[in-house]
């Protein structure tokens, strides 16, 4: 699995590392990332196709 870097702000990772651990929803914060990536990926396919900007799988 490719390794990516980025920089986000100390405020969002605090809130990130909420969920994250024994009494969090998610083993790591690499978990919570993929998690929330996938999430904002299907949300903006809804929105594709509620507006016809999805292209036809063929």
């Amino acid at each position: 699995m490719p390794k990516i870097s980025v920089e986000i702000p100390q405020e969002l990772l605090d809130d990130l590392d909420y969920h994250v651990g024994d009494d969090g929803k998610y083993v790591n914060r690499s978990d919570a990332i993929r998690a929330s990536i996938r999430k904002n990926l299907d949300i903006i396919d809804e929105i594709d196709a509620r507006h016809g900007r999805l292209e036809d799988d063929e």
